[in-house]
């Protein structure tokens, strides 16, 4: 606990130290497109006070703060679909399988809560849409419905897990995965801004380059190595190799969901622009750092 407490702090500190320099340089850098930065750090102070409850609190404040965080993303998830009238009681159903799959965290029923989603969920999620209303959309709307559910609830789930599979070591692997994350996140998208040339998905997501996914990976994996002692129970090779696996499942979390944004938008840039300015869109990459960081840990070491 001390320990996480003096990461905050010192995260607290280079969040103020970041977010004045990015006042100073988006006023002397008028020609560069700074926002999307902007709008990160407007995030991370937000995710900031959620990590604090999650990781100084005890574990049922931090389930009922990530809980409350997962309903929010999937709330605006379901703010890009276009909808009908017929999807309403879809939703509801959605919605209502957000506290039963933190309850099986909370009372640590891992087979359930590892099955409740992909496999229950997914098998009685059509039974709303197809009671009395029709056929036209089925596919599009249930199976759109269980994305989000899978991204913002399953995957984001993981998060409130840890402290429950590992009362010792949760809080504090919890805040080295959402540091890592983040700091992967930025480091990709202000190297892109200053010297990416080669865009990776330009259709979908025009910050994502190459340039901006080498520097990330290496600095997000020289990080990792830096303050996995202080956090993580870890040894060394896994030091190493968690910057790694943050960074790359990180990329794809974010390549994936802003195709998916893109695809569900279509015709709406209006909505897709304000989109952007949203207060939970930047836990894209934990939605699947979460599930991938937890699973391999997991694996590999006898504390979770």
């Amino acid at each position: 606990m001390n320990r996480s407490l003096f990461t905050l702090v010192l995260i607290f500190a280079a969040l103020s130290v970041i977010h004045l320099l990015y006042l100073a340089v988006s006023r002397l850098q008028k020609d560069k497109d700074y926002t999307g930065i902007g709008f990160r750090i407007k995030t991370w102070w937000g995710m900031l006070f959620i990590f604090c409850l999650a990781t100084l609190s005890n574990s049922v404040v931090s389930l009922l703060s990530l809980m409350v965080l997962a309903f929010f993303a999937l709330k605006e998830y379901f703010s890009m679909i276009r909808t009908r009238k017929a999807d309403r009681r879809l939703f509801l159903w959605a919605y209502l399988s957000i506290p039963l799959q933190f309850y099986w965290v909370y009372i640590e029923w891992y087979g359930m809560f590892i099955v409740f989603i992909p496999v229950y969920v997914f098998l009685l999620l059509p039974l709303p849409r197809l009671i009395n209303k029709g056929t036209l959309g089925f596919l599009r709307s249930v199976s759109a419905t269980q994305w989000g559910l899978m991204l913002m609830v399953f995957g984001l789930s993981h998060l409130a897990y840890f402290q429950f599979a590992s009362p010792e070591y949760g809080a504090g692997l919890v805040l080295f995965l959402v540091v890592l994350t983040q700091l992967n996140d930025a480091v990709h998208y202000l190297a892109s801004i200053y010297f990416g040339k080669h865009k990776i998905v330009p259709t979908s997501n025009p910050y994502l380059t190459w340039e901006g996914f080498a520097c990330a990976f290496v600095v997000t994996t020289a990080v990792s190595y830096l303050i996995y002692p202080h956090l993580t129970p870890l040894n060394p090779a896994f030091g190493y190799l968690s910057g790694m696996l943050i960074s790359l499942s990180g990329f794809f979390g974010s390549l994936t969901v802003s195709v998916l944004k893109r695809d569900l938008l279509i015709g709406d840039d209006d909505k897709f622009a304000a989109l952007k300015k949203s207060y939970l869109s930047r836990i894209d990459s934990l939605t699947y750092t979460a599930p991938v960081f937890f699973h391999v840990i997991r694996y590999f070491f006898d504390f979770m």
